[in-house]
């Protein structure tokens, strides 16, 4: 695509977004003008156009849907016109994520089909498991969470493979959300913190407040309701701050259901009624109808009848009209329960009794639970006490229990009240038949003593699943506890990774610096002395003498760059820190002669001793760098008549490298912070100058080889330079010398 386009479309797209929100206004303008302007270039069917459109639309999925299906289906028409097939596919998945939640079935099925065969045909693996993840999504708002579940395990591996972490988030996001509805919440919590622990990685606030609202959802079906609540608080408070309308709506209506589980309906009103004006304008179906239903219920407990009648009216149609039977069975169950509160429970019946056979169809066990709970109610209020007795056996035999207390008390009710009717019909049957008098009383004796019997076995049952429910929250509980700390030492790990970029960065300007200031030195020398020649405006005598100061600046800094790139190289993950053996005396000796000549140059007699067979373990040219460092370094700040000794001697398991000097010497103040960062290199006796680098690389070098390095030093007395090596153990000289 030609520059220039490319550059008056991003100016106007850039200029239209702030305007837009400055605004606070849907990016609907900018995308018209945005879109115009690229249809008024004929020319422009460029892929990477379409991928930016397509990368659009899904940034607005959850804030602006309209724009997302517009976007999407942009890029889809232009990818149809030059026939790319992945920019088809990416944009019919795009808009199929709103679909989905506007309950377009017909068309999400169509759009996954042709965007599977297109990722087919190419071979995309990712792509075809973001249609796996799509269909689970599919799935999952139909209800059918067992066919969810397996297009979401088609999708894992495929992910896996390819390290798609972006893409892993949401699927364990929603394979979490698959198994709490279907009453596995310790499964539910496990993807929730895979999902958590991936999205802390990538630092995507947005994914962590979608993790910490499904955990907060976890908490909130465990009854936990402050823990619960200062989840969705928290993913309310970020989701607020990126403006997602999407999340800020889940947020507020699960901060509405908490409250309302509390008693506190006027509050919970205002929540869930905000929750209900975002999904609304999203034309989320799925939000609008939880929304309807959770409002009718705070208006039953208010008694305010008539505008709970209506919200449930409103929510069973949405859910009805769009075929999504899990929104269906929970206005059912809330329709009964308006029945029931009100006492009519002839028309709380057959809500009642649809809402468990959907529940029952699709294996939701919270929504199995709620509904078993108004049935039992409606039966109670009917009066037919072995029914309810029979709903009430079923719905002990489910392995979460919901409300507790308030089932208990309902099954003690209407036991008393069965063994009340009960005892009646005996009594009739005893004025019409009294010669069975004494069998009569035998068999109601019977009869209290099995009714006895299963008020017993059920107070027992209903105790282990309570405790069971209890050690499951513990287990919880502890998860959540261990969960948060690997977060928190992920954090503490990033941050100390963080502060050795800094020092390494930090480093790397004061190399660039130190590289610029001594490379320039010695070339403008050079440039200079050329110039006086070309000139000739020094004669042959003045260049001879000028030219072994050329000479030393160009010795140091051959020097100082030898030690640079060595230590650089040092720094490479691949550099060879294995050690050798090595005679260390063999390399003590070559340095102090490579550097005789130099140091009588300054009148400087220089002495080389020790153990001529000490062999040590370590990185030769290491050490050999840190020998050469020592010496000039003594040379530097020694002059005429002093002395420079160089030794190398045993030192326990150790070898000792000593490097001694008659020189300047140093002050206590400057000895102590030698090592310990870089310094202003003092210029030596000569007005050698230096960069103030050399000791820190030695330190690092001797340290790579297992070693350790310090200095002594009295000032006009001289300075002593010492470090240990390993020395070659025993064992591995025997070895050496066998072979």
């Amino acid at each position: 695509m030609n520059t220039k386009i490319w550059l008056s479309i991003l100016s106007l797209f850039l200029c239209n977004f702030c305007q837009a929100y400055r605004h606070k206004a849907k990016p609907d303008s900018l995308r018209n003008e945005l879109l115009k302007s690229i249809a008024a270039k004929k020319q422009v069917n460029d892929t990477a156009l379409i991928n930016y459109l397509n990368e659009l639309a899904v940034v607005y999925t959850s804030y602006y849907p309209d724009s997302t299906i517009y976007y999407g289906q942009k890029a889809t028409q232009i990818s149809r016109r030059i026939n790319y097939s992945t920019g088809i596919a990416d944009g019919l998945l795009a808009v199929t994520a709103v679909y989905i939640s506007q309950s377009k079935y017909k068309t999400v099925i169509k759009n996954l089909e042709e965007s599977m065969a297109l990722y087919t045909r190419v071979n995309n693996q990712l792509g075809i498991s973001n249609c796996y993840r799509l269909y689970g999504d599919l799935y999952y708002q139909l209800s059918d969470y067992q066919k969810a579940l397996t297009y979401y395990k088609k999708a894992l591996p495929i992910k896996l493979a390819a390290n798609d972490l972006p893409g892993l988030s949401r699927l364990y996001l929603s394979m979490g959300n698959n198994y709490d509805n279907l009453g596995h919440p310790s499964t539910a919590l496990d993807y929730y913190f895979k999902a958590l622990n991936i999205d802390t990685k990538l630092h995507n606030k947005k994914k962590i407040s979608a993790d910490y609202n499904n955990i907060g959802v976890i908490l909130q079906s465990m009854e936990i309701y402050p823990q619960a609540l200062s989840y969705f608080t928290e993913a309310l408070k970020t989701w607020t701050q990126m403006k997602s309308d999407g999340g800020i709506a889940v947020a507020k209506q699960n901060i509405g259901e908490v409250l309302m589980a509390q008693g506190k309906y006027d509050k919970a009103i205002q929540y869930l009624t905000d929750a209900l004006a975002i999904n609304q304008k999203q034309d989320d179906k799925d939000g609008i109808s939880t929304c309807y239903s959770d409002l009718a219920v705070c208006y039953i407990y208010k008694k305010q009848n008539p505008k709970a009648l209506s919200y449930l009216q409103q929510a069973l149609k949405v859910a009805t009209d769009n075929q999504m039977d899990y929104d269906k069975t929970i206005a059912l169950i809330n329709t009964a329960l308006f029945y029931n509160v009100n006492h009519d429970y002839s028309k709380a019946y057959g809500f009642a009794l649809q809402a468990k056979t959907l529940a029952d169809r699709f294996g939701s066990v919270l929504l199995r639970t709620n509904a078993a709970v108004q049935l039992i109610e409606t039966l109670g209020g009917l009066k037919l006490y072995k029914e309810a007795f029979v709903a009430q056996k079923d719905f002990d035999k489910m392995k979460r229990t919901f409300r507790k207390d308030e089932s208990v008390q309902k099954f003690t009710l209407y036991i008393t009240q069965y063994n009340y009717a009960e005892k009646q019909r005996q009594q009739m049957l005893q004025q019409k038949a009294s010669a069975l008098l004494y069998q009569q009383k035998l068999h109601d004796k019977d009869l209290l003593n099995l009714i006895f019997f299963i008020i017993i076995a059920a107070v027992l049952l209903i105790a282990y699943q309570y405790y069971r429910q209890k050690q499951q929250q513990l287990k919880i509980n502890t998860q959540l506890k261990h969960k948060n700390q690997e977060v928190v030492e992920q954090k503490v790990s990033i941050d100390e990774q963080a502060e050795k970029l800094n020092d390494l960065n930090k480093l790397k300007d004061k190399l660039i610096s130190i590289l610029a200031h001594d490379l320039r030195s010695p070339l403008s020398t050079l440039r200079g002395l050329f110039d006086l020649l070309s000139d000739e405006s020094i004669s042959h005598e003045e260049m001879l003498r000028m030219i072994p100061s050329v000479i030393q600046k160009l010795e140091y800094t051959s020097d100082f760059l030898d030690t640079l790139l060595f230590w650089i190289n040092s720094q490479l993950e691949n550099f060879n820190t294995s050690g050798q053996s090595f005679l260390i005396y063999d390399i003590v000796k070559s340095e102090s002669e490579n550097h005789t000549e130099q140091a009588s140059r300054k009148g400087i007699t220089m002495i080389c001793g020790g153990n001529k067979e000490l062999l040590a373990l370590a990185d030769p040219n290491s050490v050999r760098i840190v020998v050469r460092n020592l010496i000039t370094n003594a040379i530097k700040f020694s002059g005429g008549g002093d002395v420079i000794e160089v030794s190398a001697v045993k030192d326990g398991d150790n070898v000792l490298v000593t490097v001694s000097d008659t020189g300047m010497g140093m002050p206590p103040a400057r000895v102590n912070q030698l090592f310990k960062s870089q310094m202003t290199s003092k210029t030596g006796t000569l007005n050698e100058s230096g960069t103030g680098m050399g000791l820190l690389f030695c330190k690092d070098l001797v340290e790579k080889c297992n070693g350790r390095i310090w200095v002594t030093s009295e000032e006009g007395v001289g300075t002593k330079f010492f470090f240990v090596i390993p020395l070659q153990p025993a064992a591995n000289l025997e070895t050496t010398e066998a072979g």
